[in-house]
């Protein structure tokens, strides 16, 4: 699997506090199965003032100690972008990362208040050639007055990334329904752990993983923690990547799954 979504970097924003909690959530991805993990501090002007080239020289700082530690975890680039003014020009200048210098940026929504120009930003984004993830929309306060938002922005071509914790009930039942929900439209594109720490969010994605294809199907999971993730690293082109599906049969269950992400 990779994961698009982690907060690993010590001491950098609320993920991990230092070296040790960032090498143990290493080592947990990858029990888990990830092999690849986008380390995406947040940049949020006034808390987290991260910027592009620190990001750069913390992840390759941090990647240096996974491999002196022995750790199979490869690391790439990113940011979790809060809603900002500047958001295309801070794109194009490289203040702001995308994921692996792609076309896909994670694009973190306000969690208290719904943000009144929300889709013009997203819009004004794709317009200058790039291509918003949306960030747990499941988890925010206002998705259940704003609900339609949501799916204008996806209908419009923008992604949707669930946190693996709330398909299966770690954040409330109130989380796992937008999930179900989002899922049984069709609406949603990648699954990431948004993992912090070793306590409560820890990166993990692959109940989730198994989750997603109980209910869509093995391969509508594949495409959600590889087949799209892979499309990013690989700066491959939207149009040219499986379409979403919402609830249907299971497909064989989880037989494939499994030999493919925990071989004997």
């Amino acid at each position: 699997m990779i994961d698009l979504h982690c907060h690993m970097v010590p001491a950098i924003d609320d993920g991990a506090p230092d070296l040790e909690t960032a090498l143990g959530m290493a080592r947990c991805a990858v029990a888990d199965g990830i092999q690849v993990t986008a380390c995406t501090p947040h940049i949020f002007p006034g808390l987290y003032e991260n910027t592009g080239p620190g990001i750069r020289e913390a992840v390759a700082v941090l990647q240096v100690e996974i491999d002196r530690a022995e750790i199979p975890l490869k690391l790439t680039t990113g940011a979790d972008v809060q809603l900002c003014r500047d958001l295309v020009s801070g794109l194009k200048s490289g203040r702001i990362l995308t994921l692996a210098d792609s076309r896909y940026f994670l694009f973190e929504p306000p969690h208290h208040t719904a943000p009144p120009r929300i889709e013009d930003q997203v819009f004004a984004s794709m317009a200058a050639g790039y291509h918003p993830i949306i960030t747990h929309p499941e988890r925010l306060h206002w998705i259940d007055s704003h609900y339609e938002t949501m799916q204008r922005m996806a209908k419009a071509g923008a992604w949707m990334q669930l946190t693996s914790g709330s398909i299966v009930g770690r954040f409330g039942k109130r989380p796992q329904y937008w999930s179900e929900r989002m899922l049984d439209e069709g609406l949603v594109h990648i699954i990431a752990s948004d993992g912090h720490n070793l306590r409560n969010r820890s990166p993990l994605m692959s109940q989730a993983r198994d989750a997603v294809a109980a209910r869509l199907g093995e391969k509508a999971a594949i495409d959600m923690v590889l087949t799209r993730p892979q499309a990013v690293l690989d700066d491959t082109s939207p149009s040219r990547l499986p379409d979403t599906v919402g609830a249907a049969k299971p497909t064989g269950g989880l037989g494939f799954l499994r030999r493919l992400f925990h071989p004997a």
